[in-house]
């Protein structure tokens, strides 16, 4: 899978746990974001009007939930390419007491679906774009009832004030920037798929409407204002639900998406999973999330080389990251799905003492010959290794408020544009091409194959960092598909290991190692490395745009530090 993965790839974050190159050029890298004092919130986004509508709700006494609904609801609008209304998403929150509580808003699978769901009639899995633009690809629409279950928890507003900046974005129109229109002329072929989606974004010759158009979308601005006014529910019951299904259903080739998959579909708390570096505590989102037990094994295998004395600028640290990659996407391939679905063996995944014994097999100047999963405790059966295909329409953000609250929280709708379908103005998500086309391999069953009611693995990482004190010290979160967990873990080496500001450790090239090959960032300082690192036996070594996108927030002496990662267009703000 993973080699399909990279042959597909074009350029382009204390409650109740589950225990167990160098830096860009400073003048290059856009400057964190300091809160005044140390009560006060901050926003980070991936979109600079996304933050503004998150701080705004802290500007007017919202908690740090109030400011993340508020950041979705805007990515809605002005970024609909990567997340909002119509996928679903991973919340972390933090409270000022210490606490922890994650919520699973992953899309599920509609319960007709079956093994065979990805399959055509000839028994083979159908190709990865028929898939994508079809209704097999959509799964429940779950980020409402995420908002609403987090809001209900830990919401200071009124519900409806949380929508204001979105409708305004909306009916009001936003412009268009190079990001953007760079994402419509790439995939005109979802972007344009709809109607509605043309009617918007292209001309009447069939371009990209050029940078600095403004674009009023009014139908979402209307939809928006009903599920402000109405509450959640307008959006799972009713009208609107009947026209997700029936439109989800008639683009399908089977028996697809039901008014029943919409109403019946609930948020579920999930534990947290969390493990200690260097001091740190690490905690994530645990299954059907991947990102918790990969960024943990990345680093926990990583612990006994000295990385702060080798830094950034070492070809040998690369090598290291590469490495330990391997060892950890290994496992991720085998083991990572549904755990409501299948048996997960999390405890045994981020177990220090199996995970000090992976590390062991890293030779500190020589390439393994191979890798292959470990045998962690709790094992139930040893699944073979499915074939998904690549994502990448993600977005991340973080908000803290004046009280010490945070949420990271990452959103997607899975592909750029997700499957094309748009109802209500938002476009719908492919979520359910995060699942194994193939059902079986050999005659046994893939962990991550579909079923009714399941949720696909997932890459996203939103994970929170603790202090040796139990204080809440950072909080990140990742887009750009399964390079999520390798964006993380590489900029909590750059804060923990390097000593880096956020935004430094951000700005530091990827080295993408989930398999066999190497994927470096393309004009990075990385590509002068690749001779030392064939000198240690890596082959295979090519230099790509990667779909690179980070927010986070660090906890510095002078407050709240917001970033964003400088390839992308996002930003922080404060309160």
């Amino acid at each position: 899978m993973l080699r399909r993965f990279l042959l597909l790839f074009v350029p382009l974050a204390l409650g109740a746990c589950v225990t167990t190159p160098a830096p860009a050029d400073p003048a290059q890298v856009q400057r964190p974001v300091t809160s005044a004092l140390p009560g006060t919130g901050v926003v980070s986004a991936a979109d600079p009007r996304a933050a503004e509508a998150g701080a705004e709700m802290l500007r007017r006494g919202g908690s740090a939930t109030d400011a993340a609904i508020a950041t979705m609801l805007a990515l809605t609008v002005v970024e609909p390419q990567s997340s909002g209304i119509g996928g679903g998403g991973f919340l972390l929150h933090h409270s000022a007491d210490g606490t922890i509580k994650t919520l699973d808003g992953r899309e599920a699978a509609p319960a007709a679906a079956a093994a065979d769901w990805f399959l055509g009639q000839d028994g083979r899995p159908l190709p990865f774009m028929d898939a994508v633009l079809s209704g097999l690809s959509v799964g429940v629409p779950s980020n409402i009832r995420l908002a609403a279950e987090a809001h209900a928890a830990h919401g200071a507003l009124p519900w409806a004030d949380l929508f204001a900046p979105a409708i305004a974005l909306a009916r009001d129109g936003f412009v268009i920037t190079e990001r953007f229109r760079e994402f419509l002329e790439r995939a005109p072929n979802r972007a344009a798929a709809d109607p509605q989606g043309r009617a918007l974004f292209y001309d009447s010759a069939g371009e990209p409407l050029p940078v600095g158009t403004r674009v009023r979308n009014p139908q979402l601005g209307q939809t928006l204002e009903h599920i402000a006014r109405h509450g959640p529910e307008w959006f799972y019951s009713g009208e609107h639900a009947e026209a997700i299904a029936s439109r989800v259903a008639a683009e399908s080739p089977r028996a697809g998406m039901t008014l029943g998959d919409l109403t019946s579909y609930a948020v579920k708390e999930r534990p947290p999973v969390c493990g200690d570096y260097r001091g740190y505590r690490i905690c994530g989102m645990g299954p059907p999330s991947s990102g918790a037990t990969t960024v943990y094994a990345i680093l926990k295998q990583l612990e006994r080389f000295d990385l702060a004395a080798l830094g950034p600028q070492s070809a040998q640290f690369w090598h290291l990251f590469a490495e330990s990659q391997r060892l950890a996407f290994a496992d991720r391939e085998r083991y990572l799905a549904d755990s409501d679905y299948v048996s997960v063996p999390v405890t045994g995944l981020m177990d220090p003492g199996y995970l000090i014994a992976r590390g062991g097999l890293i030779d500190p100047d020589r390439r393994m010959a191979a890798v292959a999963p470990g045998t962690p405790a709790g094992v139930a059966m040893v699944w073979p290794d499915g074939d998904e295909p690549r994502d990448s329409g993600t977005s991340h953000f973080v908000t803290v408020d004046r009280a010490g609250n945070a949420v990271t929280y990452t959103s997607t709708i899975e592909g750029s544009f997700g499957s094309g379908i748009m109802v209500g103005g938002y476009y719908l998500n492919n979520e359910l091409t995060d699942f194994s086309f193939a059902p079986e391999v050999d005659g046994r069953p893939v962990a991550n194959r579909v079923e009714g009611g399941k949720r696909p693995r997932s890459s996203m990482a939103p994970t929170l960092v603790y202090d040796a004190r139990g204080q809440l010290v950072l909080a990140i979160g990742a887009a750009g598909g399964s390079t999520i967990p390798v964006q993380v873990a590489r900029a909590l080496v750059g804060v923990i290991d390097f000593g880096l500001p956020l935004g430094e450790a951000m700005a530091l090239p990827v080295l993408f190692s989930p398999g066999d090959t190497i994927t470096i960032e393309q004009g990075s300082a990385l590509e002068a490395m690749v001779p030392s690192l064939q000198a240690m036996g890596h082959s295979g070594i090519t230099a790509r745009a990667l779909p690179l996108k980070i927010n986070g927030a660090q906890r510095t002496s002078a407050g709240w530090v917001g970033a964003a990662d400088p390839r992308s267009e996002g930003t922080a703000v404060r309160e």
